[in-house]
C-alpha cells in the first residue's frame, strides 16, 4: 500500500453518510489529546491531511481517507469530546457506535494511547470491544518521544504482557516526531488492507444487520 497517495474522501455525522464504494476501512480511536491526527499524518507522510487541533474534541465527524480505491483510514472522532453540550455528546456517542458494531467494511482498529498516560479507561474499552468482535487491534503508544528509551520500552512491555492472551492485539511504541514506529504501523495496516482483499469476503461482527 502506498499511504503516501492517502487523501482525503468525505465525512460523515451518521452511518449511512459513509462512502458506499468500501472496500475495507482501518479505523483510528483515541482520545482526544492522544495524537490521532498526528499519527495519520505520520503514517501517510503528509503534513496537513487530518487536522490537528490545539482544542482537544474539536472533530465532530467521521472522516475518510482513501489510500487506494475503496480503501480507507477512518479518522473517528476523539473520545472525551472536550467541553461540548451533553446532547451532542451523546449524539456522537450513539453515532460512533453504530458504525463501530455495524459496518462491515472495518478490517482493523488502531487504537492511541498517550504513552506517558497509558491505557485510561476508554482505551481500555475500545480494546475490550475490539477483542469482543474478533476485530484485529494495533495499540499504539504515542509520544513515545516523550520518555526516554528505557521507560518507554518498559511501559511497552508491560502493556504486552496484559494482553498476552489475547492473539488479536498487538502494541507498538509510536513517534510521530521523530518517527518511532511509523513503519511498523504501515506495515500492519497494508497486511490488514491486503488480507481483506485475499479474503474476499467482509467482516462480520456482533451486531451487524
Amino acid at each position: 500500500m502506498n499511504f503516501n497517495q492517502t487523501h482525503f474522501n468525505t465525512s460523515a455525522d451518521r452511518l449511512a453518510g459513509c462512502p458506499h464504494d468500501s472496500v475495507a476501512e482501518i479505523a483510528f480511536a483515541g482520545r482526544s489529546n492522544a495524537g490521532k491526527s498526528s499519527a495519520i499524518n505520520a503514517i501517510t507522510g503528509q503534513k496537513a491531511l487530518a487536522r490537528i487541533s490545539k482544542t482537544p474534541g474539536r472533530t465532530q465527524l467521521i472522516n475518510f481517507f482513501e489510500v487506494e480505491s475503496g480503501h480507507y483510514l477512518v479518522d473517528l472522532p476523539g473520545y472525551g469530546f472536550a467541553k461540548v453540550p451533553l446532547t451532542i455528546k451523546e449524539k456522537w456517542q450513539r453515532e460512533l457506535e453504530k458504525y463501530l458494531r455495524q459496518r462491515k467494511t472495518l478490517v482493523g482498529l488502531v487504537v492511541l494511547s498517550d504513552i506517558r498516560h497509558p491505557m485510561k479507561e476508554f482505551d481500555q474499552k475500545m480494546v475490550a470491544w475490539s477483542v469482543q468482535s474478533e476485530l484485529p487491534v494495533l495499540l499504539l503508544l504515542t509520544k513515545a518521544d516523550k520518555l526516554n528509551r528505557g521507560a518507554a520500552q518498559n511501559i511497552l512491555l508491560k502493556i504486552k504482557k496484559q494482553f498476552q492472551d489475547e492473539a488479536l492485539v498487538r502494541a507498538n511504541l509510536f513517534s510521530a516526531r521523530d518517527g518511532t514506529g511509523i513503519d511498523k504501523a504501515r506495515d500492519q495496516l497494508s497486511q490488514w488492507f491486503l488480507g481483506a482483499v485475499t479474503a474476499g469476503s467482509k467482516v462480520s461482527k456482533p451486531g451487524d444487520q
